[in-house]
């Protein structure tokens, strides 16, 4: 780690967020959507992301599965690994949030700790954490993955929910808390997109 003293970021003469958010017509923000595995994140993050460009904001869709199978390909289960899954996703949705755009996280992200880490690389002003919201029973009726019945059949294990912990928001938490139990996809993708709005246009 001693080559850290020989580092020297730059900033100074690169061009500012607020130039970028100026061109781009918007307010960059992150938006961690975090849930159980089948809660709904994906496919909500997704129509969110075209609803938002259909109304001409330029937004970047991050998906857990997609970095596992590229960016961090490298890294298992263990809650080490979780832990910089979202340290390299958050490092990621930064770049981004410099360059003005919004950033729609798609992660099981089921640690507190792991959540609260990710608010402090990309700051508090600019960073929601959204928990998508269904039981454990409701994602295993739904299995979309095929994940549930591999993890009650033994052949997948640190499944979250199941022998992995996921600790859910409670009342002293900031979080939006979007129920795919009690409302269709998109009626949910609605919800979001308008709590969104007033962060992200540009006044």
């Amino acid at each position: 780690m001693d080559n850290i003293k020989n580092i020297f970021p730059e900033s100074g003469r690169l061009l500012s967020r607020s130039f970028k958010e100026g061109q781009l017509g918007q307010n960059g923000h992150v938006f961690l959507m975090y849930g159980l595995s089948g809660s709904g994140k994906t496919t909500i993050a997704d129509v969110v992301e075209r609803l938002l460009s259909m109304q001409g904001y330029h937004v970047k869709l991050l998906d857990g599965d997609n970095l596992r199978s590229g960016l961090n390909n490298d890294l298992g289960f263990s809650d080490s690994c979780r832990e910089e899954n979202i340290r390299r996703i958050s490092e990621v949705s930064k770049l981004f949030l410099d360059s003005g755009i919004i950033v729609l996280c798609s992660f099981i992200c089921p640690k507190k700790d792991y959540r609260n880490l990710a608010q402090t690389i990309i700051g508090d002003k600019d960073f929601t954490k959204v928990y998508i919201k269904a039981s454990y029973e409701t994602c295993f009726k739904r299995d979309v993955k095929g994940l549930y019945a591999k993890a009650k059949g033994g052949d997948l294990k640190d499944f979250t929910g199941k022998e992995s912990i996921f600790e859910p928001p409670d009342n002293n938490d900031n979080d939006w808390v979007l129920d795919t139990e009690k409302f269709n996809i998109n009626e949910v993708s609605e919800k979001m997109l308008n709590k969104m709005l007033p962060l992200i246009k540009k006044k």
